[in-house]
């Protein structure tokens, strides 16, 4: 059996390594989705953008960090993808989505790869707000927010209504996070 691989340098040879399938995925999405750590590799080589959008302008970097698939998502970043990325019909970043997740060792492989901690989206929210706003409150998504403030995410930044993190926190009743705010210099 050939593996990942050669099948894919064998097809990398008759194919262009960023086809498109009727999804806009190409290739290396597919390997992202599948954690397919040789192929991937393969593909960049034959060369594939590793920062390429399919048609949801989900990035590798983003699906990894929405899966919570550590292992894929630092062999994104090892390939060239960019945690900086604008991806996903919300203009978000990875960083943001894996925030609303409450996916907080996602959150701090990308803020160590320099994500941007206030990148605000077209709903008016950054990565500390979704950890609140469509966070439980619970220990991961308060796990998230930590490691969120702990990178120097602004505590203060509100929402396009105006409303601070700390309002947030505590009109949902998150407990713990507003706590977390607070001791954080929040207003």
């Amino acid at each position: 059996m050939r593996g990942d691989a050669g099948l894919v340098a064998a097809g990398a040879k008759r194919e262009k390594p960023d086809a498109r399938d009727a999804h806009g995925r190409t290739p290396l999405h597919v390997a992202a989705y599948g954690g397919r750590h040789r192929a991937m590799r393969a593909l960049v080589a034959a060369g594939a953008d590793p920062n390429a959008l399919e048609k949801d302008r989900y990035d590798i970097v983003t699906i990894a960090a929405v899966a919570n698939d550590l292992p894929t998502l630092r062999e994104a970043l090892k390939l060239g993808a960019s945690a900086r990325n604008v991806t996903s019909r919300y203009d978000g970043t990875a960083l943001i989505a894996a925030a609303h997740l409450g996916h907080a060792e996602a959150v701090r492989v990308l803020i160590q790869a320099g994500a941007p901690l206030d990148h605000v989206n077209n709903l008016g929210w950054t990565a500390l707000i979704e950890s609140i706003v469509l966070g439980d409150g619970g220990a991961r998504h308060t796990d998230t927010l930590r490691a969120l403030v702990e990178a120097g995410a602004s505590v203060n930044l509100p929402d396009r209504e105006g409303r601070t993190p700390l309002a947030l926190a505590r009109r949902r009743g998150h407990a713990a996070m507003a706590d977390l705010l607070e001791r954080a210099g929040a207003r």
